[in-house]
């Protein structure tokens, strides 16, 4: 009997409309860990598909391909891709800044936009809550993911359910609060796409089927898939809700175009990336 097909799902909130509706199958089995986790195993070999950061996407171009339209991008603030800050993001000039070690894509983009922004910083990976790490000295401190998102609604929160937008408070005290996706737009007006769906292996035609069927019935429930990640991450429903319908998960043309002004920024020529049909 031929080994199954290996699937690296990514356990954060913001793939959940998807990762929650994929069913079981005897074609493949599902691997579950954080982002770089299933860089690691998809590069080693130890999973063939995953949605993986679109820097290792981009800077392994050679050796993978991604699905033609799967991606986890976002047109302005994502709320779980964030730079807690003690002062104003100009002076971060020379500042240790504190990185996360669950995403590559994400340090990455804090690079590109301090370098936009003329700001050479000491960048170090360490881990820790925001205060523990501002209070030891870091300047900066980048979250993702579902701890970013709890640590930004601390922060920015309680607020009301019909709130406007335009009156989320950017921190608290002296905490200061940078989505970088939302930078990245005021910079280019494009999406950014902080994952694709990357294998190295083609995945059978049940395993996309199945990731189409789960993404449209995930979408189409998005208040279910709210009500229970917010149970597991602690924080009002509405909240939750509102962060995933954010999100696109499609790779369509503003997408994409998003996908290939990163790798222009990162060195990496566009026409090198390949996309199944």
């Amino acid at each position: 009997m031929s080994k199954p097909y290996r699937i690296g799902l990514i356990d954060f909130a913001n793939v959940a409309p998807i990762n929650e509706y994929l069913p079981e199958s005897d074609q493949y089995e599902i691997h579950r860990g954080v982002p770089t986790e299933m860089n690691r195993q998809l590069l080693a070999g130890e999973i063939d598909l995953a949605n993986i950061s679109s820097f290792e996407f981009l800077q392994n171009a050679d050796l993978l391909s991604a699905l033609p339209d799967f991606s986890v991008s976002v047109l302005g603030p994502v709320y779980s891709v964030n730079l807690f800050h003690n002062m104003p993001w100009e002076a971060l000039q020379g500042q240790k800044i504190a990185l996360t070690t669950q995403s590559a894509t994400s340090v990455k983009l804090l690079e590109v936009l301090l370098k936009l922004s003329g700001i050479e910083a000491v960048l170090e990976r360490n881990e820790g809550t925001v205060q523990e790490l501002l209070d030891a000295g870091y300047a900066g401190v980048l979250k993702i993911g579902d701890n970013a998102l709890r640590e930004w609604y601390q922060l920015c929160g309680p607020l009301e359910p019909y709130a406007s937008v335009w009156d989320i408070p950017s921190g608290r005290g002296n905490i200061q609060v940078t989505d970088l996706s939302m930078r990245w737009y005021d910079h280019f007006g494009l999406p950014f796409a902080f994952a694709v769906w990357a294998y190295r292996t083609p995945p059978p035609p049940e395993l996309v089927q199945n990731l189409r069927k789960a993404r449209r019935t995930g979408l189409g429930e998005l208040a279910l898939v709210a009500e229970r990640n917010a149970r597991k991450l602690g924080l009002p429903e509405f909240i939750v809700q509102h962060y995933l319908w954010n999100f696109r998960y499609h790779l369509e043309k503003p997408d994409r175009s998003g996908l290939l002004k990163f790798a222009e920024l990162v060195g990496v020529s566009g026409s090198s990336l390949r996309f199944s049909e």
